[in-house]
């Protein structure tokens, strides 16, 4: 039927290209993007990659690294912005993305099929841990909250509904036998939280991401911003049932603080659909490890990742791509 409908146009263009090569320009091929130029091309045609909160990390890395696919494959290539972890996964569920990030504590969930996830999620599989994910708890100097425990009575921003902040916070807070029932709690993300603290209307606020967070640092540069610690040997005990968390430190200088700030850790994840093919993902993981430069240069965090920690801690099936490409830096 294409042929039919479009076979005028064909005799048009063909026309056309034979003008334009007896004027000296017929070797041109024009509209090709640089995949297309090369033969590096992949068998999906779309690569769409979902992220987290517009001014979060995950979706200042993930538009690179849309860039970066679209310049060397010539796919449609794109971010989209999401409340991040649990619908992340849900829209590789359901086929409506190719690629996301993700927190390792929700991919757990998923593959195991509790928590947010009601049966065990087969459809993503893991490409690379990537950078650990602070739980930065952030508070005004004047509140008078310390720690963990003092966020009692509070009202207390945890994130999006159900994203992998959320999640991470009423994880943590149980571990210290803290329920959301101790708390006033309002669903806000990175945005919202950071205005929320600004304006008075929230006592504190969880905001969970790489290093540094800009809405932090927006934060910091208006209020008297204060950083609540979280005892490291509490998250030692807690990670025995929920290995994802790790005790790491805010540095000092992070966001004006004179001193370290210990609180939890848990490592992100690159994840895509299980329906990809070996070869596309072979490729897409290749071209990823050749764009930590460019994707430095995006985020601080993504600094922070490396080939040897990218096999490090994956918590769900790795996809055969992947793994071909891995079992070649032998």
């Amino acid at each position: 039927m294409k042929l039919r409908k479009y076979g005028l146009l064909f005799a048009s263009a063909f026309m056309s290209a034979s003008i334009l090569s007896a004027c000296g320009d017929g070797d041109k091929n024009e509209g090709s993007e640089g995949g297309n130029e090369s033969g590096n091309s992949l068998d999906t045609k779309i690569v769409t990659i979902a992220t987290g909160g517009s001014s979060g990390p995950y979706n200042i890395i993930g538009t690179t690294l849309a860039n970066e696919y679209s310049k060397e494959f010539g796919v449609n290539s794109k971010p989209q912005s999401t409340g991040a972890s649990v619908e992340n996964i849900n829209l590789i569920k359901e086929g409506k993305v190719e690629m996301a990030f993700v927190m390792s504590d929700v991919l757990t969930e998923a593959v195991e099929g509790i928590g947010n996830f009601s049966s065990k999620v087969g459809e993503v599989q893991q490409i690379a841990a990537l950078y650990p994910n602070y739980v930065q708890i952030v508070t005004t100097a004047d509140s008078g909250i310390k720690s963990i425990e003092d966020l009692k009575g509070k009202r207390v921003a945890v994130g999006d509904q159900n994203s992998g902040v959320e999640v991470n916070a009423r994880n943590l807070l149980n571990g210290f036998g803290i329920t959301y029932d101790d708390l006033k709690v309002d669903y806000l993300g990175y945005a919202e939280a950071a205005d929320g603290l600004k304006s008075g209307s929230i006592d504190a606020a969880f905001l969970t991401s790489g290093l540094p967070n800009s809405s932090v640092m927006e934060l910091a540069a208006s209020i008297d911003l204060s950083l609540v610690s979280v005892d490291p040997a509490k998250i030692e005990e807690i990670a025995k049932d929920q290995p994802y968390f790790v005790a790491l430190d805010i540095p000092a200088d992070t966001y004006g603080n004179a001193e370290a700030v210990p609180t939890a850790a848990i490592m992100n994840a690159l994840v895509v659909s299980s329906e990809l093919s070996e070869d596309d993902v072979y490729k897409m993981t290749k071209k990823f490890f050749e764009s930590l430069d460019a994707l430095g240069n995006s985020h601080q965090a993504a600094t922070e990742i490396t080939l040897d920690g990218a096999q490090q801690g994956m918590v769900a099936p790795v996809h055969p791509g992947a793994q071909k490409y891995y079992d070649e830096q032998k």
